[in-house]
């Protein structure tokens, strides 16, 4: 965030601005041409999902002008009677889920609750994921954001995401007629478009969630499985491109960051700024002014909300 403080007007150069201002300086205003398209394969109660947003961000924020992002459902659980089972991770039944949250929310430091899955499971992700699918229909950036507010909900504050209840609320906050697109969820047209998402990732080969998917105009691609670092989404996106060098933009200033997400957990600035847990006190009092936002904790991490 600029701080006008240090704004001066140089008598010498005939500059009123920031010190160090060149005479005559080269910039290039074009912008990469998006000849990659990236399948972001997903679902909303994917705990691994929630914990890479802070990774995804920051590489969508500063290379998202290489890519066409698509946001693709993969129905993790159309019910639990049927026999679905994640050997692997000892889950059996709902409350085999809670712990296995937890885990997740304590290695990656982004906040889990995972409570509900004792005395109010959900009992399939369907139901958010076609209301994703409605919405994106009409606003892809708007389902987005539903996203969000959807892994907010059911990972932090322990709602089920499931419930007509809840949805509807989470798409009244997004600025849409909740009733009316729950009701639209509802219909068989609604859950074709999810079928043709299931459809889509099968033809990507996806086997598990999140996976990453970019594809060059030569239909070659890369494949990222599970949460990973930033540099294995560069890395890729390299490979893709054929170049050893991409220019990244800026990352976006806090202020203007949290204006647009409305709510951020330590761990999604820590990685957007380089910055150690233990500095995101000064650096957000550096950044923002005290009546900019808000803080508060849950589940012992701390989050940050526009005012």
């Amino acid at each position: 965030m600029t701080n006008n403080k240090n704004m001066f007007c140089d008598m010498e150069t005939g500059i009123c601005g920031t010190p160090g201002e060149e005479a005559i300086e080269m910039i290039d205003f074009n912008k990469p041409t998006k000849t990659v398209d990236l399948y972001y394969v997903t679902d909303p109660i994917c705990s691994h999902c929630w914990a890479i947003e802070p990774q995804l961000r920051r590489f969508f924020e500063q290379y998202g002008d290489y890519f066409n992002v698509h946001t693709v459902m993969g129905g993790l659980l159309e019910k639990w009677d049927g026999g679905f089972a994640d050997v692997q991770n000892g889950i059996t039944g709902p409350a085999d889920v809670a712990g296995h949250w937890r885990e997740v929310g304590e290695q990656t430091h982004m906040p889990i609750d995972g409570s509900l899955w004792y005395d109010n499971p959900v009992e399939s992700s369907y139901p958010p994921s076609r209301v994703f699918k409605v919405v994106q229909k009409y606003d892809e950036k708007l389902a987005v954001v539903f996203l969000r507010r959807a892994r907010e909900a059911v990972f932090v504050f322990n709602e089920n995401i499931a419930d007509e209840r809840i949805l509807t609320n989470l798409v009244n906050g997004i600025g849409l007629d909740g009733k009316e697109i729950l009701k639209e969820a509802e219909l068989p047209a609604s859950q074709q478009l999810l079928n043709e998402d299931f459809q889509l990732a099968g033809s990507l080969g996806v086997r598990g969630f999140p996976t990453i998917i970019m594809v060059n105009k030569e239909k070659k691609g890369a494949k990222i499985v599970g949460g990973r670092p930033l540099e294995f989404y560069v890395s890729g996106l390299q490979q893709v491109l054929g170049t050893e060098e991409l220019y990244p933009k800026q990352q976006p200033a806090l202020f203007n960051l949290l204006a647009k997400e409305k709510l951020l957990f330590s761990k999604e600035i820590e990685v957007m700024y380089d910055i150690e847990q233990k500095d995101i006190q000064t650096f957000i009092e550096k950044e923002l002014s005290a009546d900019d936002y808000e803080s508060k904790e849950i589940l012992g991490e701390i989050y940050f909300l526009k005012k």
